[in-house]
């Protein structure tokens, strides 16, 4: 399979890790403190979605109480029933006014069949990306996410991802204002395991935080 379309599974994942962590001492020093990073598995699927396009610019947590609302109000999370709520509905489940309008504009995509997220998996990242963000309110840090987490595409780098960069500035002993071309220039080095070295930075700054998930 070709690299551009190839993923990893959670019995690859201890074994990925050692191996980037040959090329990186940082990475190596990050394992070494806090163990291998957890295996983030999400469906790739509408509610994932909704999840990720809740989680822009918020904490993991306040993302987290806004899906948790929405999933009690429907039962299962589908671009049929979410259609259906009104703006009010959705304010009342944390649903700021932004994403309320991102929220349906994916479920009209969806609905009309111009989007189908189960075929996703057949496609290259490019060809996801382009997809996914043909539909307002889904910019590259939410298409990267969901390769990430719910398509295990190995090789991706969520270059938005406030999270990840800082745990890489932090790690790497990089001034804040550090530019990012540098940090982009720092992730090539990953290659073809981007994915891999962002999981193990997340794995740190959630650990360094003492955040709960």
């Amino acid at each position: 399979m070709k690299s551009k379309m190839r993923t990893f599974d959670k019995g690859e994942l201890t074994s990925l890790c050692d191996e980037i962590a040959l090329k990186d001492a940082d990475l190596h020093s990050i394992i070494l403190k806090y163990g291998y990073p957890p295996f983030w598995d999400r469906k790739p699927n509408f509610e994932t979605l909704i999840h990720i396009i809740l989680e822009q610019q918020v904490s993991l947590a306040s993302a987290k109480s806004a899906l948790l609302k929405l999933k009690g109000k429907l039962g299962t999370i589908t671009a049929e029933k979410l259609i259906l709520l009104s703006d009010q509905e959705l304010r009342d489940c944390y649903f700021s006014r932004q994403k309320t309008s991102y929220a349906k504009n994916l479920a009209r995509e969806i609905l009309t069949g111009r989007l189908v997220p189960s075929r996703l998996s057949s496609l290259s990242d490019l060809q996801i990306r382009e997809k996914l963000t043909a539909v307002k309110g889904i910019g590259n840090w939410t298409v990267d996410i969901f390769l990430l987490m719910a398509l295990h595409r190995i090789d991706v780098f969520p270059a938005g991802d406030l999270a990840a960069v800082r745990s890489l500035k932090r790690n790497k002993n990089l001034p804040q204002d550090v530019s990012r071309e540098t940090v982009l220039k720092i992730s090539e080095t990953w290659k073809p395991y981007r994915s891999i070295a962002t999981m193990i930075l997340w794995h740190s700054y959630i650990r360094d935080k003492n955040i709960k998930l």
